[in-house]
């Protein structure tokens, strides 16, 4: 299938543009990626998997050790910054404007760092430079509290540190703004119902980094590679479902590389 064929016409035309990212992005900035060995975290005797930290029952259960977990996630992502595939799509939201939307499974913040606006960036798994209440006394987000230093693996939440892990409405524990393994999307924090409506007429699927373990996205790629007029492209290092749409589509590209190479060169179709 000719790319610049089927990519060029969006410059001029009305139609929507929609980029889906995932953990891949992120590893070219080099953020593990969150099913990785440096996602693996060790309580006592016993090494837990990702899937087994990043719950509201381990929360419930161990709430020091998940935040533990969260603070040295939080010092990885701080410390990286966007790579060249951020920035290209940035760049995107310049030229299309209101016809561009970013859907991001990524919760480390370099997308708006990079220049995505809040308005057209839906964080559907949230983002780990906020709180918010773990009583939900409400449904505001706090920014990630100053005066918590950069932590290492394995280094414990201090007494102080605990102190300022607290709601600043009612006093009571704080968690972090991410979607754990055993909640559900929804529209107040994740934007759910937002990002299906968008991609619902979406003409266009920009697919980068995302093996299509999570629910929201794979509902995205379907509804997409169900619409004959659509283009779907995907841009990842290795086979995924996103992959398996845009290869069995009409209109779909299959690009076998990381979104730092691929994205700009995509960019360069549209730049005045």
């Amino acid at each position: 299938m000719d790319t610049a064929k089927l990519l060029e016409p969006f410059k001029d035309n009305n139609k929507r543009i929609t980029v889906l990212t995932g953990a891949g992005i992120s590893a070219e900035s080099g953020i593990p990626t969150f099913r990785g060995p440096e996602g693996y975290w060790t309580v006592g005797s016993r090494e837990y998997r990702p899937e087994e930290m990043a719950t509201h029952s381990m929360f419930t259960q161990n709430p020091w050790e998940v935040w533990a977990w969260y603070l040295y996630r939080h010092t990885v992502c701080k410390n990286a910054k966007p790579n060249s595939g951020h920035h290209a799509i940035a760049r995107m939201e310049e030229l299309f404007k209101d016809r561009f939307c970013l859907i991001t499974q990524n919760v480390d913040g370099l997308h708006l760092r990079a220049g995505n606006s809040l308005e057209r960036t839906f964080q559907i798994h949230g983002n780990i430079n906020y709180t918010r209440c773990a009583g939900e006394c409400t449904p505001r987000l706090f920014e990630f509290p100053e005066g918590i230093v950069d932590k290492k693996k394995d280094q414990p939440v201090t007494e102080e540190e605990k102190k300022l892990l607290t709601c600043p409405r009612c006093g009571s524990l704080a968690r972090p703004h991410i979607l754990w393994f055993d909640e559900c999307y929804n529209e107040t924090w994740y934007k759910a119902e937002s990002a299906m409506g968008w991609a619902t007429s979406t003409d266009l699927l920009l697919v980068v980094g995302t093996a299509g373990a999570t629910n929201l996205p794979m509902q995205i790629g379907m509804m997409v590679a169900r619409n004959p007029e659509a283009v779907i492209v995907d841009i990842n290092l290795s086979d995924n479902p996103f992959r398996q749409f845009a290869a069995g589509h009409d209109r779909g590209i299959v690009l076998d590389g990381p979104g730092g190479k691929f994205l700009p060169e995509l960019l360069s179709l549209w730049e005045p």
